[in-house]
């Protein structure tokens, strides 16, 4: 009764079979590794993790610990004796209903319960072992004999007569046991190389499992913050939109009640203006000098000056204050200054070519971000920095962070672009970025025919002169390189629309590395400054 509870005891709740790669949650329960993976699988939908056995809640998917305990006793269970039940090898001799076997007689080549094995002979040619289906395989295929050596020169089973009188005659041999025990510490010798190897995969999937987790975490956080960044933007917008068309509908009211009170004033203007007229005319019309020249205040019919101040009235009214509307729109520029400081944008910082490592024949421009391939020999001071190949790096060198900077390539006919340390040497083939182990690049060759027509370009990415060939990739004019220095990865990008990723190496850095250039002809320009993605999101 306890062996069947302990027996219990090994099977996941799951599956109900027993444990396969047994694993532990933090609560304490065990599961079967890929039981316990669907079933979280599942959960992760809902975002809701529980231990399917007392329910416990994680915040997050919880990590998974292989049970080594348990999984050395589960290991340990194959190797004991199986119930005849689950042999599944039954009585050669009943033949009425199938009973499982107890034994199997080598010589007769039969299997026996345990009433057929108690009238069975008991003679030493009799040979009984475990119940077994591969009873032909335990006698010589050539004398019809039981096995009872093992012969070392010919690594086979063998029976007497094979020793005696056989092809065997004379070889080394071993007995059964003998040779069996040796092939099983071999055995152990190799299964112990394949656990510490397991286990050590095992602890690589889980560090990349939690890694991955941790990657989405972040990329989770990153999401959510943009996500409210444009969100705050938008009621920025929204507010800034209701606050301008606010003030252009006052003004528009305040200018058009302002208009209709001048045009009510002008009405009655011009309908006095029309009484004056026609008084005019009639002392025109009049025959009668003395009635004309007695007519009071004849000079002031006219009214000029009040004419100019109406006029003025007109000219100003109908101007809306544009000078308060582009105040308004300024905070436009405050929520763009506010974008720039939330997502920590940072200015490129320029990155300059070092003259004192040019080549003879590369040529530096004077603000130090453009190098060139001249036929004139430049006469640079020898110096032991200086180049011998036609390349040239910079003078900022990184030992730290996350960088990229960007190149123009398009006026080179072939270049290499990419990123080296200090201590590479400056003479002879191997000082070539890309040859030799102290630097990387991203590589380009084009060839031309008699027509100057280019007919076909080669990417590729070099580490000690060791060749990475990049297929498929459209010509483009710039290039980013990146580099993420603890990481110890350098990544090339195709800046075409859209940005393209061709390739990135992986490397433990030892030395500060400089950005490093290198042409055959033509001219190569830094287009962009370092930034410093650490400042990023």
């Amino acid at each position: 009764m306890a062996s069947a509870d302990l027996r219990q005891e090994l099977d996941c709740s799951i599956c109900l079979n027993i444990y396969t790669d047994p694993v532990t949650l933090r609560c304490g329960h065990n599961f079967c590794r890929v039981c316990i993976d669907r079933v979280l699988d599942i959960q992760k939908e809902s975002g809701i993790y529980t231990c399917p056995e007392c329910r416990t809640e994680f915040t997050r998917r919880p990590a998974l610990r292989r049970n080594i305990t348990l999984c050395n006793i589960v290991g340990s269970l194959p190797s004991t004796h199986p119930s005849q039940e689950e042999t599944g090898i039954f009585c050669t001799y009943c033949v009425d209903s199938p009973v499982p076997a107890a034994k199997s007689c080598l010589h007769c080549e039969a299997s026996l319960c345990d009433n057929h094995l108690r009238v069975h002979s008991k003679s030493a040619k009799h040979v009984l072992s475990d119940p077994t289906t591969s009873l032909g395989n335990r006698k010589c295929s050539v004398h019809k004999e039981l096995f009872k050596y093992y012969c070392t020169e010919d690594t086979a089973c063998i029976c007497v007569s094979c020793c005696l009188i056989g092809e065997h005659r004379g070889h080394q041999m071993k007995s059964l046991d003998e040779a069996s025990e040796k092939m099983k510490e071999k055995l152990r010798n190799v299964l112990q190389k394949l656990t510490t190897k397991r286990e050590e995969t095992e602890i690589r999937v889980q560090s990349l499992q939690e890694s991955s987790r941790d990657d989405q975490e972040k990329a989770a956080g990153v999401t959510e913050t943009v996500t409210a960044l444009f969100s705050d933007i938008r009621r920025q917008l929204e507010d800034l939109e209701k606050r301008v068309l606010s003030e252009i509908s006052r003004q528009e009211e305040n200018v058009s009640l302002s208009v209709s009170d001048l045009i009510q004033q002008l009405e009655i203007k011009k309908d006095e203006l029309s009484r004056k007229m026609r008084h005019i005319e009639e002392l025109c019309n009049m025959s009668d000098p003395v009635t004309v020249l007695q007519e009071p205040d004849a000079s002031d019919l006219s009214d000029t000056e009040e004419g100019e101040r109406h006029d003025k009235q007109v000219h100003g009214v109908g101007d809306l204050d544009v000078g308060l509307i582009s105040g308004t729109l300024h905070t436009l520029s405050d929520i763009i200054t506010g974008i720039n400081i939330g997502i920590f944008v940072p200015e490129p910082i320029d990155i300059l070519l070092d003259v004192n490592t040019a080549a003879n024949n590369i040529h530096v421009t004077d603000d130090r971000e453009t190098a060139s391939v001249s036929d004139i020999n430049q006469n640079h001071p020898e110096t032991p920095e200086r180049f011998q190949c036609d390349q040239v790096i910079s003078t900022r060198r990184f030992s730290s962070g996350r960088h990229y900077w960007d190149v123009d390539v398009n006026k080179s006919v072939s270049w290499r672009v990419g990123m080296c340390y200090p201590s590479i040497d400056r003479r002879g083939d191997q000082s070539l970025i890309g040859g030799n182990n102290k630097s990387w690049c991203l590589c380009m060759r084009r060839w031309y025919n008699n027509q100057y027509e280019m007919y076909n370009s080669k990417y590729s990415v070099i580490h000690d002169s060791e060749e990475i060939q990049l297929s498929d990739i459209i010509p483009c004019d710039r290039v980013r390189i990146y580099l993420d220095y603890e990481a110890g990865q350098m990544s090339f990008y195709s800046l075409c629309d859209p940005i393209r990723h061709l390739h990135t190496v992986t490397a433990t850095f030892t030395e500060p590395l400089h950005a490093a250039l290198c042409l055959e002809e033509g001219c190569i320009k830094i287009s962009g400054g370092v930034r410093n993605c650490e400042k990023m999101l």
